[in-house]
């Protein structure tokens, strides 16, 4: 039952965030309570929560937020700022809240304070800093066997003077929604949950590891989809290559015979991948390998439509798919997360299998993407501000000691 509590008059602002390296994998949360009118930092939170997924580390993150709130002033009004646009969405009453694994901590969250005294804000990642670094701060304390532990001074090391946080100006082209495709994807960029992370240490070592397990990426030839950009994933028609798809398949082929490089050929099951393989692998000499864990998204009910006839015909549907990389697809599609997780065990059982070796990987947009991603450690928004062309080349090498290198991303010069 909630208490009720007289208001003080003083305002209180609760940054929060969390993230999970895997999603689901080892995940934690990161929370800061400011003094609104000073911006003086009061308090800190965070904390290594084992396996779970990025959208419950942020829930995980608000309720630890705002219950450090409610400990130094319960009749304080919260402003609460998150770039986590699923949870500021959800928590506002505007977005429906399916997930049962969030039901409960959007529950909780809700009682901490008197209905109407918490406001919940967007901002983006830049300003949100503080609570993403606790939140890092507690997986890294967790890959160390440890939990995270406060410091003396809720103040960040070597930080600025703050002033008072001012309130959101309108916000940008990324963080509206129904402006057209770009802004949809940085919305969906902006609200997403942290991507996995990488966590060996980059830099280089003195030991001399040997030559890497090099994937030259290549994504296949134009379709008769492509130019029309037609959702088209692995549950739809599995369309062929154009005349152009071959033509640019022929001219890649070249490029990479010139090189000279390519050990070995491994493709995704579907036609376009396979025809692109085929027509590179017979230039090399070499074989093709189908593997099945290189297709592409299953874009569900949205196969062969454009964004604006989903946004039309599914704008709920496409509205969290947007906004959280678990959702999926209209029709029993894949979400982004489980194509990470597919893909990311893929990489692994090929790096294990042709280590030291340059491997040719021919699939599609989401795969080349994905490896990228997780190749720099990056979020998931990050799949949004790739430009990947048809029968583009890129290019990451893999490390013995867990570390990658992105070489080379969408090279297209063998093309004109």
């Amino acid at each position: 039952m909630q208490e009720t509590v007289r208001e003080s008059g003083r305002e209180l602002v609760v940054e929060a965030d969390g993230g999970s390296r895997g999603n689901p994998g080892p995940a934690g949360y990161g929370a800061v309570v400011l003094d609104a009118a000073t911006g003086e930092p009061l308090a800190e939170t965070a904390e290594y929560l084992g396996t779970a997924t990025n959208n419950v580390a942020e829930y995980r993150g608000l309720l630890a937020g705002l219950r450090a709130a409610h400990a130094l002033d319960p009749s304080a009004r919260v402003r609460v700022r998150m770039d986590s646009k699923l949870v500021i969405e959800q928590m506002s009453g505007r977005w429906r809240i399916k997930h049962p694994d969030l039901k409960p901590l959007a529950a909780q969250a809700a009682e901490v304070f008197p209905p109407g005294r918490v406001t919940y804000e967007w901002v983006p990642r830049e300003r949100n800093r503080h609570a993403d670094r606790l939140a890092n701060e507690a997986m890294d304390a967790g890959a160390r066997g440890e939990q995270w532990s406060a410091p003396a001074s809720a103040t960040p090391p070597d930080a600025p003077a703050r002033t008072a946080p001012a309130r959101d100006a309108a916000p940008d082209a990324t963080a509206r929604a129904g402006t057209g495709a770009r802004a949809d994807a940085g919305t969906r960029a902006d609200a997403d949950a942290r991507a996995a992370r990488t966590v060996a240490t980059p830099g280089w070592g003195p030991a001399d590891l040997g030559p890497p397990a090099t994937f030259v990426l290549l994504r296949h030839g134009e379709t008769p989809l492509t130019p029309q950009k037609r959702f088209s994933g692995s549950g739809g028609t599995d369309p062929s290559l154009s005349g152009i798809g071959r033509e640019q398949a022929e001219r890649v082929a070249a490029a990479l015979a010139r090189r000279g490089t390519i050990q070995a050929v491994v493709t995704s099951p579907l036609a376009r991948a396979r025809e692109t393989a085929e027509i590179v692998a017979a230039r090399l000499g070499l074989d093709v390998a189908v593997e099945e864990g290189l297709r592409e998204t299953d874009f569900g009910a949205w196969e062969g439509l454009t964004f604006g006839e989903v946004r039309e015909r599914y704008p709920d549907d496409l509205n969290a798919w947007l906004a959280s990389a678990e959702a999926a697809p209209t029709g029993g599609g894949e979400s982004f997360a489980a194509t990470a997780r597919r893909i990311a065990a893929v990489r692994d059982k090929l790096i294990a299998a042709h280590a030291g070796r340059t491997v040719l990987l021919v699939t599609h947009v989401t795969p080349i993407k994905t490896l990228v991603q997780l190749a720099l450690g990056a979020p998931p928004q990050s799949l949004f501000r790739m430009e990947l062309a048809a029968a583009s080349l890129s290019a990451v090498a893999y490390y013995a000691d867990g570390n990658a290198s992105v070489r080379l991303f969408n090279d297209t010069s063998h093309l004109r």
